[in-house]
């Protein structure tokens, strides 16, 4: 009978990771190499990714077949063994952030022309917020736009709406350059 020093002594030879703990390891390591398919080409070179591993990531962009993608998308993995992978979550995580919110600003600016459209009050709201804007721009906008809007479906142009969206999406742009420059100071 083996006493428990014996199987103490056994559980000290195995120090290094189980093979599932591996194979979920190289799991995820293709996953980030799917994601970093996402990025364009300009958010890659900062990275100096081996020469290897950024042809490989050009090739998979290009393999259209189920199979011979799977199939590249391992050796992809495979590859990123080799290197520290956090500075590319880093990337793939500024990225999706950057998606996140140019998509907030485009939805603020949708509600913002539906308010304007919906009710007077929110015309002066904006106005309010928004310092140095052409108030006189604006509310021919939205006259235009609630002018189109009252017509029948056949005789929309839709023109007035995206006037009236465009002119609110460069006002927010506008209103908010100190939120801008101090991303673009922490980025450099």
């Amino acid at each position: 009978m083996r006493t428990q020093e014996e199987f103490a002594a056994e559980d000290d030879d195995f120090d290094r990771p189980s093979k599932s703990q591996l194979k979920r390891d190289m799991t995820e390591l293709q996953a980030l190499g799917e994601e970093l398919l996402t990025l364009p080409a300009s958010r890659l070179e900062p990275l100096a990714l081996p020469e290897i591993l950024s042809d490989a990531l050009r090739a998979a962009k290009k393999i259209t077949s189920h199979e011979g993608r799977r199939r590249q998308m391992q050796y992809i993995g495979k590859l990123m063994r080799r290197i520290d992978p956090e500075p590319l979550r880093e990337a793939v995580a500024a990225f999706k952030l950057g998606h996140a919110k140019d998509s907030l600003a485009l939805h603020q600016s949708e509600r913002w022309r539906e308010r304007l459209l919906a009710d007077d009050s929110a015309l002066q709201q904006f106005i309010n917020e928004h310092e140095g804007i052409d108030v006189q721009q604006l509310r021919s906008l939205v006259r235009a736009a609630r002018k189109d809007a009252a017509a029948a479906p056949e005789q929309r142009s839709g023109r007035a709406f995206r006037d009236l969206f465009q002119f609110i999406k460069t006002e927010q742009l506008r209103g908010s350059p100190d939120e801008n420059s101090a991303e673009d100071s922490a980025d450099e």
